[in-house]
């Protein structure tokens, strides 16, 4: 019986491992990096132990220090997670070695499966097509569109799509350097790359008993950077012939290599409705809640049991409902993707769905690590039951703090294509991006006018209604590149407002104010975190930066300046490039690496490189300026 469980991960697996295994009365223990010294899964844990370092490579990446912390702590097992080491073979097998228990696959069944050669003559035994590898020196234009991918790890991450030829050494570069921060593993392949299939995947659980549980299917096409955005299951729309075949082959893999432990096989599934083989996952996924919640099962306690020794119920749990998930992530969409960091202040999810997260109130996010803030889970009876009850969960959350792709999961959730099950593909994202994220945060007006009222009162000595008659106010606010002046008065008559004719204010606090327009009344509540109000209400939120009147002129920077959006470091610098070049608009200058991924920085319009002060290997922060391009 395992008494004891250090888990070789952080944030949000980590604290769904520890949470299963504090029901299950088995005491748990944290590694942590210094930049995750007071992170919640160090707070949350029985015991935590020190990995000298920030980045993931120093930290939880260096598979020895794990397993000499797992035996300083006396834990008798170790839980990879998902990420990080939790499909290296050398460390399963030095966790064992160690003599402890792995909770996870055997040694021998990761390695099958990180071999894409074995992997797919498995899958060529059951019956799938699959993408043969292409040998990047000998690719030619008709192997186009094509796939550079790690070979480790998963998450998207060291992956590119080329269209052009030209671009695949470069491109081969980036993901090897990309797959070897992440996973320390620079080795990638390249295979063809199809354009609008499904992305559909068999969630699978075995034992040392012969027992291997299909627990049915998921779609997870939408994706950012080819990381999961939104995914579901049972995947919608499948022929029941497409579905047995999937549940058979994922089976079939699972036995030809003694599988044991919980996995998930992934496949491709174009317009003519064929199962290409991708790969196999041999770990838990990000997105195994949705299977939790379908089956009513706790995936993290079978894996727990198999790794004991116990064996499965002979007979599957059966599916009941349908499940979505939505990853909620410090980024911005309308900016290629940017993570943002920073302070947490709030994160609250109504009742009636399931929070799976990896941060609370007060906690930082880092740049060092990836921006996924929390996982977002809805189930009901029906696929469209669910949708619905995910999308108003979301846009009723209070998420104070980086900004995040809230507004773009709602506005996902509610696309008709979406909606349907017909625009279920890859592509997604590529043909509705510009809309979904269009015009930021709609109707920001009458919130500004709720956050002005609100500041007024907290700033009143009074209190409530003004007694006598009050000069006209006003207050300035930022909302998505628009701004809002707000005019108003108060006086024993109430409000009137400029540009809000018919708005009565009903009530008014320093943190609420509920506002009626033509017999509709609006509540909205108001929090402040230094220059910026959040206005929440059931129609979602907005983020108001207030603009002072009179701006710092020190804030100015010179015209073509290109500044840090983030901070993170400089990898990689255009080859060749040096001040005085003349660039053209879009060419890359240089790379920023942050929460795991690398950021292209390039020149926003033609003109001459002025300044090239970003050095290779340079830590920057925010703002930080690292090149200019004038006129």
């Amino acid at each position: 019986m395992i008494r004891s469980v250090l888990v070789a991960n952080r944030g949000e697996i980590a604290r769904r491992v520890f949470r299963t295994c504090r029901e299950l009365g088995i005491s748990t223990v944290a590694v942590h990096s210094d930049a995750d010294a007071g992170a919640p899964h160090v707070r949350e844990a029985d015991a935590a132990v020190r990995l000298p370092g920030d980045a993931p490579a120093d930290t939880y990446l260096r598979g020895e220090a794990i397993v000499r912390a797992a035996l300083a702590a006396g834990a008798d097992a170790v839980h990879p997670g998902y990420g990080f080491l939790s499909e290296n073979a050398a460390f399963a097998a030095a966790v064992t070695g160690a003599g402890l228990t792995w909770i996870g696959p055997p040694p021998a069944a990761i390695e099958a499966m990180a071999s894409k050669t074995r992997a797919k003559e498995l899958m060529a035994a059951a019956g799938v097509p699959l993408l043969a590898p292409v040998d990047p020196a000998a690719a030619t234009e008709a192997d186009l569109p094509l796939l550079v991918k790690a070979a480790a790890g998963g998450g998207g991450r060291g992956m590119r799509v080329v269209t052009e030829l030209a671009d695949l050494p470069a491109e081969l570069k980036a993901a090897e350097a990309e797959a070897a921060a992440a996973f320390g593993d620079g080795e990638v392949f390249v295979e063809p790359y199809i354009v609008g299939g499904r992305h559909v995947e068999v969630q699978i659980l075995a034992d040392a008993h012969g027992t291997v549980w299909t627990l049915g299917t998921r779609d997870c096409s939408l994706q950012r950077r080819h990381q999961k955005v939104i995914e579901e299951a049972p995947a919608p729309g499948l022929p029941d012939a497409l579905r047995e075949t999937l549940h058979r082959a994922a089976a079939q893999a699972a036995r030809a290599i003694d599988y044991r432990g919980a996995g998930t096989v992934e496949f491709l599934v174009p317009a003519d409705g064929r199962a290409y083989f991708l790969e196999m996952n041999t770990r838990l996924q990000v997105e195994h809640p949705v299977t939790e919640e379908i089956y009513g099962v706790d995936l993290v306690a079978l894996q727990i049991r198999v790794a004991e020794g116990r064996a499965l119920e002979a007979a599957e749990p059966a599916p009941s409902g349908h499940a979505v998930e939505a990853r909620l992530y410090a980024e911005d969409p309308a900016a290629d993707w940017r993570p943002g960091t920073g302070t947490l202040h709030r994160l609250a999810l109504p009742d009636g769905v399931r929070l799976d997260s990896g941060v609370t109130d007060g906690d930082t996010v880092s740049v060092h690590y990836d921006p996924l803030l929390a996982k977002v889970i809805a189930w009901a009876p029906t696929r469209d039951e669910a949708v619905r009850k995910l999308a108003g969960a979301l846009e009723r959350a209070r998420v104070h703090g980086p900004v995040t792709n809230r507004e773009l999961l709602v506005r996902s959730l509610r696309h008709p294509e979406f909606a349907d099950a017909t625009g279920l593909d890859t592509g997604f994202y590529d043909r509705h991006l510009a809309a979904l994220t269009e015009d930021g945060p709609a109707g920001a007006g009458i919130f500004a006018l709720a956050a002005a009222l609100a500041d007024a009162h907290g700033r009143s000595r009074f209190g409530g209604f003004r007694n006598v008659p009050s000069g006209p106010a006003t207050k300035t606010y930022a909302c998505a590149d628009t701004t809002y002046e707000i005019r108003y008065r108060l006086g024993r008559d109430g409000l009137a407002a400029e540009d809000f004719p018919g708005v009565r204010l009903i009530r008014l606090a320093s943190d609420e104010v509920i506002l009626e327009t033509d017999g509709l009344r609006r509540t909205f509540t108001v929090s402040r975190y230094g220059d910026r109000t959040y206005v929440d209400s059931p129609q979602g939120t907005r983020v108001l930066t207030a603009v002072p009147r009179f701006p710092d002129p020190a804030a100015r920077t010179e015209p073509g300046s290109l500044l840090a959006p983030m901070p993170g470091t400089v990898v990689r610098i255009a080859d060749g490039l040096a001040e005085g070049d003349r660039v053209e608009a879009g060419q890359p200058l240089l790379w920023l690496e942050a929460m795991k991924m690398e950021h292209k920085i390039t020149a926003p319009a033609p003109g001459t490189l002025t300044a090239l002060p970003a050095r290779t290997g340079q830590q920057v922060e925010m703002g930080a300026l690292l090149a200019v391009v004038a006129d």
